[in-house]
């Protein structure tokens, strides 16, 4: 593995920098097992606390929802989007920290790709290479693949990448996944996927973007194409954040501009092999980068974003 590249994932962003918790992200535990589950017990999915007591937390493994505050927003995705903020917000509601028996009240309610910042923030303050991966799960609901954040660390020992889930408790939900270390063919990567899909040999139908809109097939896939590359460059996007020239158009897309994401998405397929390429697409494609988020549209760019 290129040295460069394992120091690239070694580095930080907006979004994992570990700020005043580096010290205390150091203590937690080596093992990725071990800190995945740890982790897993400071938040609730907001899926897990709209179903309440029920399917994945019938045996209250995740906590008893009912106790979640009435008051308290059913995702804090808006207001926790870096790892600071998480554990700020965690050492306030109990200040031991990142604790095994956190109460439900307690804990933060967040999705899959908060779970993946935070733990490519530890791993980065622990010096591991780490880096977060935005793709597509085909284990969580049978017939489609539901747009997901997962992770990855370079084992050094092995010369590898361990590709892991840390967001949920799903072996002890007996799911059919080698959690803390998946086969590659286990996840949907965005890349692949959205190749597949371009040549005709899969329906783009299967792959689903949860908004409640019903998207799925390019629009989903080009949107996690965009997250995957920001995210391999150490930038993880949150849900909100769109390039300006894609925004409200992910459906309505040239075949010129798809031809585009064709080559981008050859890259990220090997994104190892293909490194000083996403690199140099990072450093010259200003349309990828230039964004839009919620107080962010078109009129506050130049000319330049197109």
């Amino acid at each position: 593995m290129e040295k460069h590249m394992l120091e690239h994932y070694k580095k930080t962003g907006t979004f994992t920098y570990a700020g005043g918790y580096g010290d205390y992200f150091r203590s937690l535990p080596d093992e990725v097992p071990t800190l995945g589950r740890l982790i897993c017990a400071q938040v609730i999915h907001r899926v897990t606390l709209k179903e309440g007591n029920t399917n994945a937390n019938e045996t209250l493994l995740y906590g008893d929802m009912n106790r979640y505050p009435w008051h308290r927003m059913r995702c804090e995705d808006d207001i926790f989007i870096t790892a600071p903020a998480l554990v700020s917000e965690l050492f306030r509601l109990d200040a031991r920290g990142f604790v095994r028996d956190r109460a439900v009240e307690h804990k933060l309610v967040v999705t899959c790709r908060y779970v993946s910042v935070l733990m490519s923030a530890i791993l980065k303050a622990k010096g591991i290479p780490a880096r977060c991966r935005a793709g597509f799960a085909p284990y969580f609901k049978e017939g489609i693949s539901m747009d997901h954040w997962i992770n990855q660390y370079y084992n050094e020992k092995e010369g590898r990448w361990i590709t892991f889930d840390a967001d949920g408790f799903y072996e002890e939900c007996n799911m059919p996944l080698s959690q803390y270390d998946m086969p590659e063919d286990s996840f949907d990567w965005a890349a692949d996927a959205y190749l597949s899909v371009r040549s005709g040999k899969t329906d783009g139908t299967r792959y689903v973007y949860a908004d409640t809109r019903g998207t799925c097939a390019l629009p989903a896939l080009v949107r996690y194409l965009i997250y995957d590359f920001h995210a391999l460059m150490n930038n993880e996007l949150t849900y909100t954040f769109l390039p300006a020239y894609l925004d409200q158009r992910l459906d309505g897309l040239t075949e010129k501009e798809l031809q585009e994401f064709d080559t981008l998405a050859e890259y990220l397929s090997k994104p190892d092999r293909y490194f000083d390429k996403l690199c140099t697409i990072w450093e010259q494609e200003r349309k990828f980068r230039i964004l839009n988020s919620p107080l962010v549209g078109n009129s506050a760019h130049g000319a330049e974003y197109k």
